[in-house]
Order: structure tokens, then C-alpha cells, then sequence
């Protein structure tokens, strides 16, 4: 439990702290006076003043902002340095560098996976590489590197012979698995668990892989291959979930968290890899013209520039509240997903 806290936090700290350092040095960068760089949300935890900038981690790891002076041009109290009285320009830096650093940070955590752990390459045959903890597999006593040879009396020659006969059992019926563990052999019962949103069985287990290390260059040009290859992936989902007004793929921090439990079970480079594509999900999502958005904001700022004038402070509110409201019915949906995926799940 403290592992999935601990992954949990990682996760959404790593995205948040890039996300907000993006505002906060192009911020810097171009003039602004910033007041308040925080990581989370609530109570202040700790906090200290560098210059006239106040430091501090919140008491809730999910978010994190910026207190730019002159967000609000009538609370605009630090004159030609408020965000309000920059040029239109400056201010489209600011807002675009969060989800720019959630791009940018997924290319740095592939080179790293690529560079120092190799590319992994699924072994094809039954060799079980990782047995998740309390999961069927390894309360039956299953171990990372034994071979299944047979289930239920019938030869098992391939990691996709094993994963079908596991997914064709749902639940309560036990498979008899004959296993070679170094020298010995022996027969292990296991019980799957039905995975209802799937509709199959699963025992918890992940299989081998063989590894292999490229070099600095060619690592950097795939980290930019798959960063592209995601994004693209990702881009086309989108587009789908939009066109079919579903939004049953949605999940919320309650989903995401349980998901970064699960994959730290698995070890820091499947991890890494969940945390490449979650900043990924977030930039793409921040750039979405929708209020309260960064791409809704600056889309605002396109307005502003095409007419010479920023919009009204009231049609801004109207604009804001519209946008808040959005996001609050799109969470409140994620989140039911995300009860009806853990009921469903057992």
C-alpha cells in the first residue's frame, strides 16, 4: 500500500512540478513577477522565500500553480512586470510552456529508458518475468523465471498459448500448471480472478524479456520516435472520443492513481514509461481550446490579438465559469468511471 502512496505521488509530483516550472521560467524569463511557486493544493506543508518569489509544497500532491502578478489585470498591483501589461507574445510563452515541458519531458524519460535500462523485447516463451504481488499467481507460490511447461495437462509451448488459457478460465475454476523451476518440477494450482470490464481471467503475471542497448545517438532518436509515435496515438483516441461523444475511457485521479500502483509493482522503468505517457495525456489535454484551459487561455489571447483589445472582464468571467463548469462535469464522469472500473475489477 505505502509503494502504490509513494508511486502515486511521484507520478503526479514529477508531471505537476515540470508542468508549473515551465510557467514559472519563461515567467521569469520574460519580465513577470511571480509571487507563489506551489506544488499541490491546500494547506501549506513547508515554504521558504528566495528573492521575492514564495516557495512552498501543499498539502494535496494532484496540482500545483503559479501566483503571477496581473493574471487578473484588475488585482494588477506590480505594474509594468504584471502579466496583464506584457506584450501579447510574452504572455503566449508563459501559457503554452507548462504543456511545452509535459512534451518535452517524456522525450528525456525514454532516452533514459532506452540509454541505461536497453530495449526490452518480449521473450516469447512461457517464462514468467514479474508475478504481481497479492495476485493469484503469487499466492500460489509462482516465481519470476519459472517455465510453465503445461495447464491442466495440455503442452504449453508459447507465453501466448499461456496467456490464452489463463484468460479463457473466469474465475473460481483452479488450473493445475506444470512448472520447470531451475532443476525441479513441480505442479502448481492457481485460481484466475475474473477481470469483468475484459471479460477474462488473469493470474497477475508479466512475462520475460530480453534487452538489448543502443547507443547515446540512436537512443535520443527513438526517445523523439516514440514520444512522436504516442502522441500521434493519443491524438487519433482523442479525435475518436470526441467524434462518439463516449467518454467511457476517461479516468480520474482515483484510476490513475490505482494504475500507478499497479505498475510500480512492476519496477521503476514500467513506471517511468506510465509517467511518459501520463505527461504526454496532460499536455495534449491542456492544449485543448476549452476555458480554464491553457489552450483555452490561449486562444483568448488570439482573440485579443486579432482585435487590438483583450475581451471584457465579464465576457472573461462568463468564459472562466463556463470552462470550470466543463471540467468539473468531465471529472465528475472520470471518476465515476473510475468506482465503476474498481467494483467491476472485484
Amino acid at each position: 500500500m505505502l509503494e502504490k502512496v509513494a508511486a502515486t505521488i511521484f507520478v503526479f509530483g514529477l508531471l505537476v512540478f515540470v508542468h508549473e516550472l515551465g510557467h514559472f521560467i519563461t515567467a521569469k524569463l520574460t519580465g513577470m513577477r511571480v509571487d507563489e511557486f506551489a506544488i499541490g493544493f491546500g494547506p501549506r506543508l513547508v515554504g521558504f522565500r528566495y528573492g521575492e518569489t514564495l516557495y512552498t509544497i501543499r498539502i494535496v500532491p494532484l496540482g500545483g500553480f503559479n501566483d503571477i502578478a496581473g493574471m487578473n489585470p484588475e488585482d494588477n498591483d506590480a505594474g509594468e512586470r504584471g502579466y496583464c501589461r506584457k506584450p501579447i507574445l510574452s504572455r503566449m510563452v508563459v501559457i503554452l510552456a507548462g504543456s511545452a515541458m509535459n512534451l518535452i519531458l517524456p522525450v528525456f524519460l525514454f532516452f533514459g529508458i532506452f540509454f541505461f535500462s536497453g530495449i526490452q523485447t518480449p521473450n516469447p516463451a512461457p517464462v514468467l518475468g514479474t508475478v504481481l504481488a497479492d495476485n493469484p499467481a503469487a499466492k500460489a507460490g509462482l516465481a519470476a523465471g519459472d517455465r510453465i511447461l503445461a495447464i491442466d495437462g495440455k503442452p504449453v509451448g508459447t507465453w501466448q498459448e499461456l496467456v490464452d488459457a489463463i484468460r479463457a478460465n473466469h474465475g473460481n475454476v483452479p488450473l493445475q500448471m506444470q512448472v520447470a523451476r531451475a532443476e525441479q518440477s513441480l505442479t502448481v494450482s492457481v485460481t484466475p480472478r475474473y477481470d469483468a470490464s475484459h471479460n477474462r481471467g488473469y493470474i497477475g503475471i508479466v512475462n520475460a524479456y530480453d534487452s538489448t542497448y543502443p547507443g547515446f545517438l540512436q537512443s535520443v532518436s527513438m526517445a523523439f520516435e516514440r514520444t512522436w509515435a504516442i502522441i500521434s496515438m493519443m491524438l487519433d483516441a482523442l479525435y475518436r472520443i470526441i467524434l462518439e461523444l463516449s467518454g467511457t475511457e476517461l479516468a480520474g485521479p482515483i484510476g490513475v492513481a490505482q494504475m500507478a500502483g499497479e505498475v510500480a509493482e512492476m519496477g521503476i522503468v514500467p513506471l517511468l514509461n506510465f509517467a511518459a505517457l501520463l505527461s504526454l495525456n496532460l499536455a495534449i489535454i491542456n492544449l485543448m481550446p476549452v476555458p480554464a484551459l491553457d489552450g483555452g487561455h490561449f486562444l483568448t489571447l488570439c482573440i485579443e490579438a486579432v482585435r487590438g483589445k483583450p475581451l471584457s472582464p465579464r465576457i472573461m468571467r462568463y468564459v472562466q465559469n463556463a470552462g470550470v463548469g466543463l471540467i468539473v462535469l468531465l471529472m465528475l464522469l472520470a471518476m465515476k468511471n473510475d468506482v465503476v472500473r474498481i467494483f467491476a475489477g472485484g
